[in-house]
């Protein structure tokens, strides 16, 4: 085994072999809303579900090199709400330029082509291409040195017409296919699935999970 002690690394170091390692990661491209009303939307994929009880999911935004904030950390700080879209095959390529740098009154939906369709719970919109929307206010926050940590709530889910099952609560998974990041500008697919249970796989259809 390769031993590394991380208290003899640089945060390079650290930040290169941990989201290099640590992947598939899910990608959440949030929208959140400027002071002057501009939509902002950006993918992070330092981002997962934490619990059900209550609902939160948690997203890791770093700081600027100079030290200041994203859009979407200092929205998230002066609302307290956003909305975490997940992101298919389809919208990839979309995804992917919302993370170019523009300024502040430019909103990243029209740069995408993507577009934007009125919430149910928050102010901020939900983006009309994506599979899935979960509409969150900030629940609680963490700061470091280099990122602020946000624990949103979820109050409401839209999801793409017949994904979900809402009599039995299940989720057509043949139906969805979002990407992941696999580090740097690299991605990866989940259209190969399999199941480690025999039983499953025959009794359980991956659309019916």
């Amino acid at each position: 085994m390769t031993e590394i002690d991380f208290s003899e690394l640089g945060v390079y170091q650290r930040y290169k072999l941990m989201a290099s390692l640590i992947v598939p990661r899910p990608i959440a491209l949030i929208t959140t809303l400027g002071e002057d009303g501009t939509i902002n939307a950006a993918p992070f994929s330092m981002f997962n579900m934490l619990g059900e009880d209550p609902p939160i999911v948690m997203v890791s935004i770093n700081r600027l090199h100079d030290g200041n904030l994203k859009d979407t950390a200092a929205n998230i700080l002066r609302t307290g709400e956003f909305v975490v879209h997940l992101t298919d095959e389809a919208m990839c390529e979309q995804m992917h330029a919302c993370g170019d740098r523009l300024p502040s009154d430019v909103s990243e939906l029209a740069h995408a082509g993507l577009h934007a369709v009125p919430s149910q719970s928050v102010k901020p919109p939900r983006i009309a291409e994506a599979p899935v929307a979960f509409e969150c206010v900030l629940h609680e926050k963490l700061e470091t040195a280099s990122r602020y940590i946000f624990i949103g709530r979820v109050q409401w889910l839209a999801a793409r017409d017949g994904l979900v099952d809402t009599e039995l609560w299940r989720v057509r998974l043949q139906d969805y296919h979002p990407v992941g990041r696999f580090g740097a500008s690299f991605y990866v697919k989940t259209s190969e699935r399999f199941s480690l249970e025999k039983a499953q796989a025959s009794s359980t259809p991956i659309d019916e999970m």
